[in-house]
């Protein structure tokens, strides 16, 4: 469709300069409607009736067209279709006829949206609904427009002109929004990254101007604000520019979200800053991640990985940091951290202060988390986390476990808790305390500890999956050699496995001693090249091969022959699509087959590719 049916129109002329309300007044609601692609009323809140007086049943069904004065609406369409063509959003000044004749004139913000499980489209309208602007003589001191609100004496260019030019042009977006959650003021960085001016937010809330789930996320968090005092942050800060209303999204910018208060310490509100610039890192946090790149993850040991990270980030961001990791429990360990106490185990521990007195556990040791604490909060909702040690969250928590407490004690101010997530598996957490460094973590240090948490994260799931995988092929590898050796007449055997690189896996060696007729017996070692499961899987298969040919009595040299026709089948069963054998060149095995005869007390063996034996005589020559 061309054009939104229903936005109510604007006066021709009035589209670029619309009336601006006093900035004291105050909103009471917000009114809401949907109306579909062919204009009719489909959606009627609680606001809508209160500002135009129409129940739902009095309107839903009906043309919307019906709510604007007679001699507007022609005027709006026209204007309508002419802003919305090609978007899904549009915005202006209506004029509107009230149930009993009067005609209102509103700001209006409409969305086109699809919804949940609906093929077609529909708008969805938002008019904020403001009371009456209190007396002059009523409003609150620091107003704009209200008497002594900057001090009617102040010269020109005076603290509060200052203070008004600071937040107006700051680099930062910047929004301030009361106890109800509307936007009360808005910078010029909030309206050029959502592409409406404060006039037109002023009195919605974020969700209504930003109808997408970041939106609402951002609007919850303020949420949480209000109820605890405690700030918030996030990177997912994406603008209304998603809707095709200007250039392009913004995305993973930093958001914090703080409370305000007044003089006597009573939340009034929560500002919303979007900071810019974070992108690129100072001089000091590039050497420090430059410093993670070559120090964290060099070997495959889980502990030394986790100490690694420590190591890098005390002294430089923290003056004490620990990490804590969940039980493995196999591909998925930890995917979904649930809602309630967390268990962990302390992998590693590093402080500016001898033997780390902050930390009530030594490495190796377990601890549980409470579900109300920061730490468990924070895996379960999988993302990091800045707190005040004043705060009340950090408090509680001091109160059921003495661990918060005994850092409180130590004078711990600020705190960080960074959960270690790898390819989709949380692997435990991160904790960053500050108590010498007198200045609180801010919120580029939580995107520096996050970072340097995921670097450790990837090297430390590595190694579980490397740790996991040795210990299958090992046991895989076991189940396939000889538990026991037969007993022989003629000889007097003894065996001992032992990997040249335990560091590099388990690989896909393997011997066997086979009873064959006239006494004689055959004495086998092979080895397929590679390490792991693969390796492992297709030495069994060729011990068994073996063990079948010696059967058949074969000798060494045909036997050898018969078992490189099958390697070469194994090699071209395995191949890609594309044709290329795996690896680098298909299955490579060698072999060494030798048959003793105790009558003859001869010895033949061939070998394809394998050392040939060692010989000890009785003197040790």
């Amino acid at each position: 469709m061309e054009h939104p049916p229903t936005p109510p129109g604007e006066r021709p002329g009035e589209a670029d300069t619309p009336p601006e309300p006093p900035r004291t007044a105050t909103v009471t609601a917000t009114a809401t409607a949907t109306v579909d692609e062919h204009g009719i009323v489909t959606g009627w809140g609680e606001g809508a009736r209160r500002l135009l007086g129409y129940g739902p049943s009095q309107i839903i069904g009906r043309p919307a067209t019906r709510l604007l004065a007679d001699d507007t609406g022609e005027a709006a369409r026209r204007a309508a279709g002419h802003q919305a063509a090609g978007k899904d959003r549009w915005n202006g000044t209506v004029v509107l006829r009230h149930q009993d004749g009067r005609r209102l004139e509103q700001r209006l913000l409409a969305h086109r949206r699809t919804p949940a499980g609906g093929a077609a489209t529909e708008w969805l309208l938002l008019c904020a609904v403001t009371s009456p602007p209190p007396h002059p003589e009523n409003r609150p001191q620091g107003t704009p427009g209200a008497p002594g609100g900057r001090g009617q004496e102040e010269e020109p260019g005076g603290p509060g002109e200052l203070k008004e030019w600071a937040f107006a042009q700051s680099p930062c977006t910047l929004a301030v929004f009361g106890t109800d959650l509307r936007l009360i003021a808005a910078n010029t960085g909030m309206e050029r990254a959502l592409s409406l001016t404060e006039a037109e937010m002023r009195g919605l809330r974020l969700a209504d101007i930003m109808p997408h789930p970041v939106g609402e996320e951002i609007q919850a968090r303020m949420r949480r604000v209000l109820q605890d005092g405690q700030p918030q942050w996030t990177k997912a800060f994406l603008p209304a520019a998603h809707a095709g209303c200007a250039d392009g999204p913004e995305s993973g910018r930093p958001v914090s979200l703080t409370a305000l208060r007044d003089a006597a310490g009573r939340l009034r509100g929560v500002c919303l800053t979007a900071y810019q610039g974070h992108e690129e890192h100072t001089e000091r946090e590039q050497i420090l991640l430059n410093e993670a790149g070559a120090r964290i993850g060099t070997t495959p040991d889980i502990a030394r990985t986790a100490q690694e990270l420590t190591d890098v980030a005390v002294p430089r961001l923290a003056d004490f940091a620990a990490v804590d990791l969940l039980p493995a429990r196999g591909e998925e360990a930890g995917a979904t951290a649930s809602a309630g106490p967390v268990t962990m185990r302390r992998a590693a521990v590093r402080s500016v202060l001898e033997t780390s007195p902050e930390s009530p556990v030594a490495v190796g040791e377990s601890s549980t988390y409470p579900a109300l604490s920061p730490v468990a909060e924070c895996l379960a909702q999988d993302r990091g986390a800045l707190y005040e040690m004043t705060g009340p969250a950090l408090a509680r928590w001091a109160g059921e476990d003495p661990g918060a407490a005994r850092m409180s004690q130590w004078g711990t101010h600020s705190l960080m808790v960074v959960p270690l997530r790898a390819r989709g598996t949380t692997l435990g957490a991160a904790l960053f305390g500050r108590h010498h460094n007198p200045a609180p973590f801010t919120l580029q240090d939580l995107q520096l500890a996050e970072e340097l948490t995921a670097r450790a994260a990837l090297s430390i799931h590595n190694a579980r999956r490397h740790t996991r995988e040795r210990t299958t092929a090992m046991t895989l590898q076991r189940s396939l050699l000889p538990r026991t050796l037969p007993e022989q007449a003629a000889l007097e055997i003894a065996s001992r496995y032992l990997p040249a690189d335990p560091l590099a896996g388990v690989s896909g060696d393997w011997f066997d001693v086979i009873p064959l007729s006239g006494a004689r017996v055959a004495l086998v070692v092979g080895d397929v090249v590679g390490h792991g499961i693969r390796a492992s899987a297709t030495m069994g298969r060729l011990r068994t091969a073996v063990s079948t040919l010696a059967d058949v009595d074969l000798p060494p040299d045909e036997l050898l022959t018969h078992l490189d026709d099958l390697v070469i089948r194994l090699s071209a069963d395995e191949a890609t699509p594309e044709g290329a054998p795996e690896g680098a060149g298909g299955i490579g095995v060698t072999c060494l087959y030798a048959v003793y005869d105790p009558v003859t007390r001869r010895c033949t063996l061939a070998r394809a590719g394998h050392p040939p034996p060692a010989v000890v005589t009785p003197d040790a020559a």
